[in-house]
């Protein structure tokens, strides 16, 4: 008997639409003789599940049901394609364990952690992971530039805490530039991470959980024509991604390693994408993505097909680790 599958996407983030897509592209490349997959809009202003017509049926939060003329459908798994807020942060999952449904993150605690920056990276250090030099600040906290510059340098990179796809993001030069940068990242998120600058070749790598195992897929080198890997140069073609990545073997070795101790360390399942600075071959850890973009042209899908696995088949795994 086919199971049935909720493809949930859409959000309540900056990242709607880039969710809308990557979940139309797990719809389209599930195996329909396997499963029965259905399109679920988790939107502010509504939940919905949509037909083949995108008809759109009201679903019931007390089961994560919905009703499809008389006949009730119920799901057996939820395959999570929503970026941001509330299916990266572990809001959304939350729900999922308190109605005992089953989904192909990790569990919720994990992704709340994983999706706040300043947490995670406090939590890696720990254990001798090497990061950028940090500040935190919090929305209506006292601002001493000066004193911001003097620990992190400049330039320097402005994020929100709490965002994707480098959404209210800036590379400060210069001091005049750095309460623009604050507060363009206060436009996305009340907590501000400020990093210092790490001059090296950047690489993305995505590790998931494959047939059982913790499996590291092909790096991939980022290359942009931008002053950084900015939203343009992600989505809008103004950078090149190179799998697998041209970088030394022994750097292979130590992203591997550490991209692994990484996922460990954070007790991670399903898919993720960490982003590394090589700094003298010395990989430093960014961020790690746990929703990461799954379409065609996305950087994991692309690192699945050079390791010689298909989307199909990309999903497919995610779904059975998730039943298991």
């Amino acid at each position: 008997m086919k199971k049935n599958i909720a493809i949930v996407m859409g959000g309540y983030s900056s990242e709607v639409n880039i969710s809308l897509t990557s979940g139309n592209v797990v719809y389209n490349h599930l195996n329909k003789q396997k499963y029965s997959p259905y399109r679920i809009h988790i939107l502010k202003e509504k939940w919905v599940a949509l037909d083949a017509a995108n008809n759109e049926y009201p679903i019931n939060r007390d089961d994560f049901s919905f009703m499809l003329g008389d006949q009730k459908i119920t799901f057996d798994c939820v395959f999570n394609a929503i970026h941001g807020a509330p299916g990266e942060n572990g809001t959304l999952l939350a729900y999922f364990k308190l109605i005992n449904l089953k989904h192909t993150s990790a569990p919720f605690y994990q992704m709340a952690l994983t999706f706040n920056k300043r947490d995670t990276l406090s939590v890696v250090k720990e254990y001798g992971i090497k990061t950028a030099v940090s500040v935190y600040l919090n929305k209506g906290d006292v601002v001493d530039v000066d004193a911001i510059i003097s620990k992190v340098g400049l330039p320097c990179f402005v994020k929100p805490n709490n965002a994707g796809s480098s959404y209210g993001i800036s590379k400060a030069h210069t001091k005049a530039e750095m309460l623009p940068a604050l507060e363009k990242a206060y436009q996305e998120d009340s907590e501000i991470l400020i990093e210092s600058f790490l001059d090296g070749p950047e690489v993305s790598v995505g590790v998931i959980q494959y047939k059982g195992a913790i499996k590291v897929l092909p790096i991939t080198e980022i290359v942009t024509e931008n002053d950084f890997f900015d939203y343009e140069a992600k989505y809008e073609g103004k950078s090149q991604e190179i799998t697998p990545a041209r970088i030394s073997e022994s750097a292979k070795i130590k992203v591997e390693e550490i991209a692994k101790k990484v996922y460990a360390i954070l007790n991670m399942s399903g898919f993720s994408r960490s982003e590394y600075i090589l700094v003298n071959g010395e990989p430093h850890f960014l961020e790690m993505n746990t929703v990461p973009g799954l379409t065609e042209n996305s950087i994991l899908p692309q690192q699945a097909q050079v390791a010689g696995i298909s989307l199909e088949e990309l999903f497919d795994n995610a779904i059975e680790s998730a039943l298991k």
